[in-house]
């Protein structure tokens, strides 16, 4: 009878492990890019998200506003841009572009510019036609993927999984070699998923007494950083997306998540 009851225990174990590989709860949500997120006073609070993107981009821009603004923290609204030809920031929003950028490297990137705070009081999400009129990436859903990604890093969201040869997550937070999902990937990664809100949540659970920041040092809110030279320090790098930061001193500091592009 001991030896059928071990048997039990140690099979039910690994029956048990296996379930929550396969099938991890909202709470293991973890995915914020440090503490960092927008000064509010009141939840659900919006997030302007101006629009500077060509005719091509706009129904991308659209339904990643829609998808974000379901979580019940954040709502996103889709305002005319100010980022004029050179996507600059404007502070108390995000500028969302698409250029023809060039041969740089980068598919999508995001900026954010943070405060000791860690509250970020501006943000950039610009697209790289130089690649996206390239086939492997002239799809709806490699568009709809990186949209969707970049505009939610301006919010402090993280990536769920940085490997990119496994089944897709259902989210568009995950790495991955095919967005649109199907036999071995599973399912598509275009749009957020529960983990996403879940994550929104806890980022910005706590209510700020104001959603004014200090005064910034000069160069801070305008700075050129468009050119990776100027993206400052690389912290990470995994060969399929990258962070920089760039630090001004006294906490204010602007960081950059790269998307590579498959040469």
């Amino acid at each position: 009878m001991r030896n059928n009851k071990g048997t039990f225990q140690f099979v039910f174990m690994i029956v048990l492990m296996l379930a929550l590989v396969a099938f991890p709860t909202s709470a293991s949500a973890h995915h914020s890019w440090g503490r960092y997120h927008w000064a509010r006073t009141s939840n659900p609070f919006t997030l302007k998200l101006g629009n500077n993107v060509s005719s091509g981009w706009s129904s991308y821009l659209s339904t990643a506003s829609t998808d974000w603004s379901k979580s019940t923290v954040l709502d996103t609204n889709v305002v005319s841009g100010s980022a004029g030809s050179n996507c600059s920031p404007t502070q108390g929003r995000v500028e969302v572009c698409n250029a023809a950028y060039g041969s740089n490297g980068w598919l999508g990137i995001a900026q954010i510019w943070t405060t000791s705070g860690a509250h970020i009081i501006q943000g950039l999400a610009k697209m790289n036609d130089t690649y996206f009129s390239q086939s492997a990436y002239n799809t709806p859903a490699w568009k709809q993927l990186v949209m969707c990604q970049e505009v939610a890093h301006t919010f402090g969201l993280d990536h769920q999984d940085e490997r990119f040869d496994n089944p897709n997550l259902g989210t568009c937070m995950d790495y991955t070699n095919d967005p649109d999902g199907g036999g071995f990937y599973g399912p598509s990664n275009l749009h957020p998923n529960q983990h996403d809100y879940d994550q929104l949540v806890k980022i910005y659970s706590h209510l700020d007494s104001t959603s004014t920041i200090k005064a910034a040092p000069a160069g801070f809110a305008n700075a050129d950083v468009h050119a990776i030279d100027n993206w400052g320090e690389k912290v990470s790098d995994n060969g399929k997306n990258a962070v920089f930061i760039k630090d001004f001193g006294d906490g204010f500091k602007i960081f950059t998540f790269v998307t590579w592009a498959s040469e």
